[in-house]
């Protein structure tokens, strides 16, 4: 019991200096893209007999690149931790959301309103489940192909090895859980029969890593420099020193 408590307390010390290390505008990207992209889940952009697509593909390459970043300066430890207090930051966002929804109003019709933030119980726990899953795998997998790069872990090829593989697979088990979850099991229930099939979500998540992959590769050279600018002004220094601390 002592050491379950002296680990939660050190825990607990470990987050507070991470959230004061941190750069406050890559966890503000980070956390807004998770917001917009529970929002824009809600609705199919595309569906044909071979593939589906839905709104959240528009911006959760934001989400994986500012995962990305964060695991290569601060590790895969203080990204999964930025990944949890994202999706409870969306999880009180979406409770506002719907006590907002539920108030009633005489001022106007409301109801498109209501039924957009109001939100579906199911694609939030679908949204939740799915993203949480892939960001731990996609910060695992991204430190772990960067220990491969011994000789230069810091140089652009190292970089861009742990952010395309790793963003492919994430991106890729975010979007084939989230379609299992919400559009073959709840929304045959839910909405009147709508689904996709299980090809349609396999291809869904398919295009939709490639695409975000196309995103990540356009944009990795600004997350690469801002690594490099992070590293050479030691952002951060305080929470690398004390996590290198608890190791020794």
């Amino acid at each position: 019991m002592i050491k379950i408590k002296n680990w939660l307390r050190k825990e607990k010390e470990e987050t507070a200096i991470l959230l004061r290390c941190i750069p406050a505008t890559v966890v503000t990207l980070f956390v807004v893209s998770v917001v917009c992209m529970n929002l824009l889940a809600n609705k199919t952009l595309l569906q044909l007999d071979w593939i589906a697509l839905d709104g959240g593909i528009l911006i959760s390459w934001l989400s994986f690149m500012c995962m990305d970043i964060i695991t290569k300066h601060f590790g895969p430890k203080a990204s999964n931790k930025i990944s949890i207090l994202a999706a409870m930051i969306n999880l009180l966002t979406c409770l506002i959301f719907f006590v907002a929804s539920i108030i009633p109003s005489t001022a106007d019709d409301y109801s498109a309103f209501n039924s957009i933030f109001g939100g579906t119980w199911f694609i939030l726990l679908g949204s939740t489940i799915a993203f949480l899953s892939s960001a731990i795998i996609n910060n695992m997998l991204n430190f772990a192909i960067g220990r491969a790069f011994r000789k230069n872990p810091d140089g652009k090829l190292a970089y861009a090895m742990q952010s395309y593989i790793s963003t492919f697979i994430g991106q890729f088990l975010d979007n084939f859980i989230f379609s299992i979850i919400v559009f073959v099991g709840f929304a045959p229930i839910f909405w009147d029969g709508f689904h996709w099939t299980v090809l349609q979500c396999a291809m869904c998540a398919l295009t939709g890593a490639v695409a975000e992959l196309i995103m990540e590769i356009a944009f990795s050279p600004i997350g690469y420099r801002l690594v490099k600018k992070w590293k050479t002004n030691r952002v951060g220094h305080e929470y690398l020193e004390y996590v290198e601390g608890r190791k020794s």
